[in-house]
């Protein structure tokens, strides 16, 4: 353009900035920012936007303030974008001060602000300016969901897509991907398909990001055939795609099938990163595939130069602990270049409370306790491993000291079930669910139930939980049911014992049981008549 003497214009001045910021450009930047002060234009309030931008998106915010205080006018435009600048440095004092100082707030204002409060994780004040915001666009609808998405309040992120979908609000691609995530971490079933079904009505492009989102979801609500289908009819498929259904395949205990899917990856010519071989080696671990979890680690090393990080260590940790391969499992943690953290000494914990080797297991437990303190759930394995090696004078020290140091139970247990496209929680000893009386009457029955068929269970308190509404008993025992051939989707904080699994096994209907911290393979149990299948997915 300078070669063939035609003269630049501010617009072209502007493109060029705008384009330096995507790219981090930052000498380029400047020095078009000195050509255009040269030629005039230092006073273009359509340059100066972007120049606020430019240096905001490279972290020069006193540069960036001092080309919007200079502005002779401000439009709605340099308003919005100092604000995302400061909101994006984390500066939401400032960011809130020009807010409140601008002339009219429009969308994008509101929904910077919204987003500055997301990314420092003050849902408070997030949802608070979201409430107020006079209206509310498809970006503002979107960020407040993301906002709940991130801080894992995905009950509340659903709320308000049900909220926009009530407003006419339609979404699109990126509020797609991200609710379907939330329905993913919820176990809530029935919402996914019925987005899924949404999309395909609207002939939506099923994109990598939605396609992938829903691979997960159906995967950890165990419809592993469902997740399948949809993976390999994505047109397009990355490796955020690839490792979804990997780590799909590893949860539900198909180690070998995942290996084969991680071959068929490679023959694609895409290139693993450090989150597949977490998942392949999760995939090893819970099927058990010691040789073949080695030669993953070896090959990530030797083959694609990927430092181990501490999920790889903890991976390898796992799968030798559980293969009551205590020796490995040591060995492999005093070769670790990274300092172990919890999760490491956590498995090898597990490991020996396997193997019934209490030596080690004090070792493990002593590093814990360095590392977290106040964690209750490693004195009372040693308890139960104390306990069942008869060291009666060990578990009464361990209990004083728990007590000394005031070391508790913190977190209940709890536990969400899915019914009619509604999410119900549960926890231990709360009776705040407005259908509490119907379901304590219907467990008295179940208990009752459970006597006559002389099963007596080992702990003094049984905890179910169920979906139901408050009409009545009988529509209380229905829901818990299953009823009319649905899935109850029941999602778990906590593990579930021996005698919640044979408790559930009384129950009717397809019951999808997912613990949140941990799967294994299905399963399922028939009792007489009574019988139903588990998909239990820990």
């Amino acid at each position: 353009m300078l070669r063939a003497e035609v003269c630049p214009t501010s617009y072209t001045f502007s493109s060029l900035i705008k384009a330096c910021g995507m790219l981090f450009a930052l000498k380029l930047g400047e020095s078009l920012h000195c050509q255009a002060w040269k030629t005039g234009f230092d006073a273009n309030a359509f340059l100066l936007t972007a120049l606020v931008d430019f240096y905001g998106k490279l972290g020069r915010i006193s540069e960036s303030r001092k080309m919007f205080d200079e502005m002779p006018e401000r439009d709605s435009f340099a308003w919005g974008t100092i604000i995302s600048v400061h909101a994006r440095a984390g500066d939401m004092s400032s960011a809130g001060q020009l807010f409140y100082e601008m002339p009219e707030k429009n969308a994008t204002a509101w929904n910077n602000m919204i987003d500055g409060y997301s990314r420092l994780g003050d849902v408070g004040s997030a949802a608070l300016l979201f409430n107020q915001m006079p209206m509310k666009d498809l970006v503002s609808w979107t960020t407040m969901i993301t906002c709940y998405s991130q801080s894992k309040r995905y009950k509340d992120a659903l709320a308000v897509f049900d909220e926009m979908m009530k407003n006419g609000i339609w979404p699109d691609e990126i509020t797609l991907a991200t609710i379907i995530s939330c329905c993913a971490h919820l176990g809530a079933l029935n919402v996914g398909k019925g987005i899924h079904c949404y999309i395909f009505q609207e002939r939506l492009s099923l994109d990598v990001y939605i396609g992938s989102a829903l691979v997960d979801m159906y995967a950890k609500c165990g419809q592993l055939d469902r997740s399948l289908i949809v993976f390999l009819n994505l047109e397009e498929k990355n490796v955020y795609s690839w490792n979804t259904i990997i780590e799909g395949l590893g949860a539900h205990g198909h180690g070998k099938s995942a290996l084969a899917m991680f071959r068929n990856m490679l023959k694609g010519n895409i290139k693993p990163n450090g989150v597949t071989f977490i998942s392949i080696l999760s995939a090893c671990s819970h099927a058990g595939l010691v040789a073949e979890g080695r030669e993953v680690f070896q090959t990530m090393i030797n083959d694609f130069q990927i430092d181990p990080q501490i999920e790889h260590y903890g991976c390898m940790a796992d799968l030798f602990c559980k293969a009551k391969l205590l020796e490995d499992a040591q060995k492999l943690i005093k070769s670790m270049k990274i300092e172990p953290n919890a999760v490491i000494w956590g498995a090898l914990l597990s490991g020996c409370k396997l193997c019934k080797n209490l030596e080690m297991a004090e070792i493990a437990v002593s590093k814990l306790i360095e590392l977290e303190p106040g964690n209750c759930g490693y004195y009372s394995l040693l308890v139960t491993m104390y306990a069942e090696a008869n060291r009666w004078k060990e578990v009464g020290k361990i209990r004083t000291t728990m007590r000394e140091l005031g070391v508790e139970k913190r977190c209940p247990g709890a536990s969400w079930i899915e019914r009619e496209n509604e999410l119900h929680q549960f926890i231990a000893a709360d009776k705040s669910h407005p259908a509490s009386s119907e379901l304590h009457i219907l467990l008295d029955d179940l208990h009752g139930q459970l006597k006559l068929a002389d099963y007596l269970p080992k702990q003094s308190e049984i905890q179910c939980a169920g979906s139901y509404n408050n009409n009545a008993k009988s529509q209380g025992g229905r829901v818990i049911g299953g009823g009319n051939g649905d899935i109850l989707c029941l999602l778990l904080v906590l593990d579930i014992t021996i005698e919640g699994r044979i408790c559930l096994q009384w129950i009717k209907g397809d019951i999808l049981v997912k613990v949140t911290k941990r799967f294994s393979l299905e399963w399922s149990i028939a009792v007489s008549s009574m019988s139903c299948n588990l998909q239990s997915l820990f």
